[in-house]
């Protein structure tokens, strides 16, 4: 690949796939950034005109490390243009709701028919199935009936949106880029690609796995703010400190917690710990005690310690924190975000390039990938088969 490539520089763990993204919003373009960061050759088609829903230029992050082309999928010839990087493809990414790109001739039948080594990753909010996957939603629908909304917030209050953390990204953009992972290795066994069906519902809901666990075994009340990870325990939440900040204390174990009790100084045991009963009065001495310092006295306090307790940083703090500043932040294009993860002690990730300024043509990159070779495997291969 030349130093002009349109995927900008070459590296990471998945070089050589390449992946045909079909243009969407917040969890598609999340694991299509991914994928890119990796190292994989990711071009998005987007359609014509203005963005629907989208930051403008260098500030649009989900669209860092590829290039764009934009192509009409209603017109023929665009989607024969489309058919082209699809027989050359290993992935293809679209995130509508179920129908549309079948009705667009670019369903997965419609692809997988040009490409049989084709794996197909479908994001969407509900599923293809089932009696509300035509419907419209947004991450907090998707994570409110999937029981996460429901266990996050303070005892007696409503609960919290957690940003769209635990639904577009963490149930949406990883299952549909782990499920893509897979695919592309058991297609290297088969020789045959398959449909990968992602659901942030669904996905949201896998998170609540070890929930449902601890309900079952009576180890959590399937209420709010009252267990001991949901904010419940003193030893696992959050304290205002004396200059209006928060420090967050996660001291579990016997002896995270007899360290937090040496350091802050509290006298306590693990009897107490341990007793729900007690937790509220223990609550109001640990709050007590925070309210005396500042959250970088307390940082400095407990700094190097294994009492777990860290400052509650903003977005905007975050990256100067030594340890996140180490390994968790870089800097493109005058922007600083957070970088690639997770690393890799070979095949390192990183940006390939800022969000796309302009759109690239859609020849350039058809005659990219017909001059590379790319990461499909052979024809030939039989199930079982090493890759």
């Amino acid at each position: 690949m030349s130093k002009q490539s349109p995927f900008g520089r070459i590296g990471g763990p998945l070089a050589g796939v390449r992946v045909v993204e079909l243009s969407g919003i917040g969890p598609g373009p999340f694991a299509t950034m991914l994928l890119a960061d990796m190292g994989a050759d990711v071009i998005r088609i987007d359609r014509p005109g203005p963005p629907a829903y989208e930051l403008n230029g260098r500030f649009d992050l989900l669209r860092r490390s590829r290039p764009v082309v934009r192509v009409d999928l209603r017109d023929p010839d665009g989607r024969a243009s489309v058919y082209d990087l699809i027989e050359k493809a290993d992935v293809v990414i679209e995130g509508s709701r179920p129908g549309v790109t079948e009705r667009l001739g670019l369903g997965p039948d419609d692809c997988m028919a040009r490409n049989p080594r084709l794996v197909y990753g479908r994001m969407t909010g509900w599923g293809q199935q089932g009696p509300a996957a035509h419907t419209a939603g947004h991450d907090i629908t998707y994570i409110a009936v999937s029981g996460a909304l429901h266990a996050i917030g303070e005892a007696g209050g409503p609960p919290i949106p957690p940003v769209n953390f635990v639904g577009d990204f963490g149930g949406g953009s990883l299952y549909l880029a782990m499920g893509i992972l897979a695919a592309l290795l058991e297609a290297r066994q088969s020789g045959k690609g398959q449909v990968v069906d992602a659901a942030i519902a669904g996905g949201a809901a896998s998170l609540t796995t070890l929930l449902h666990g601890f309900m079952a075994s009576g180890g959590w009340v399937d209420e709010r703010g009252v267990n001991q990870l949901d904010g419940g325990a003193p030893y696992y939440s959050t304290y205002e400190t004396s200059d209006g900040k928060w420090v967050a204390v996660g001291a579990i174990e016997p002896k995270f917690w007899r360290e937090f009790c040496r350091l802050l100084p509290l006298d306590s045991d693990l009897e107490e710990q341990q007793d729900p009963a007690r937790w509220p009065a223990l609550r109001e001495r640990i709050a007590a005690r925070f309210k005396t310092k500042t959250r970088q006295e307390w940082t400095d306090l407990f700094f190097d310690t294994d009492a777990c307790v860290a400052p509650v940083l903003s977005l905007t703090e975050s990256p100067n924190h030594p340890q996140m500043q180490e390994r968790s932040y870089t800097e493109v294009d005058g922007i600083v975000q957070p970088a690639p993860h997770p690393r890799f002690s070979r095949t390192a990730s990183l940006i390939r390039q800022p969000p796309p300024a302009d759109p690239v043509t859609i020849e350039s990159i058809a005659a990219e990938w017909e001059q590379t070779p790319g990461t499909a495997p052979d024809e030939t291969a039989k199930p079982g088969a090493n890759a």
